[in-house]
């Protein structure tokens, strides 16, 4: 049996968050604080969990520096820069369908 790729593509990036923090990676390497401000919503628990996740597949990088206190930052792997028109596509996507207010029926 054959897997779709769209179902590949939502398994790895279809997780609360994901896609908005790949959003704001893509602006360039971050610290888990910035991140946190960036996604005022998300809690911290889901947030590690997601930036987890997202190291595991391979779209974000984690380097942990040898200080006190420890400094995290995460970036995009190239695997996870390859997503930036997907991302941009679907944030204008929804700057336009939240503009338009809701459908008619």
């Amino acid at each position: 049996m054959e897997v779709c790729p769209v179902e590949v593509a939502v398994s790895v990036l279809g997780g609360a968050w994901k896609l908005t923090l790949v959003k704001h990676l893509l602006e360039g390497t971050r610290r888990f604080g910035e991140l946190r401000r960036l996604v005022p919503l998300v809690n911290t628990k889901t947030l590690t969990r997601q930036l987890r996740e997202l190291e595991e597949d391979g779209i974000v990088s984690r380097t942990v520096y040898p200080e006190v206190p420890p400094r995290v930052e995460y970036s995009l792997t190239d695997v996870g820069r390859s997503l930036a028109p997907i991302v941009r596509s679907m944030d204008a996507w929804g700057a336009d369908f939240t503009a338009r207010g809701p459908a008619e029926v």
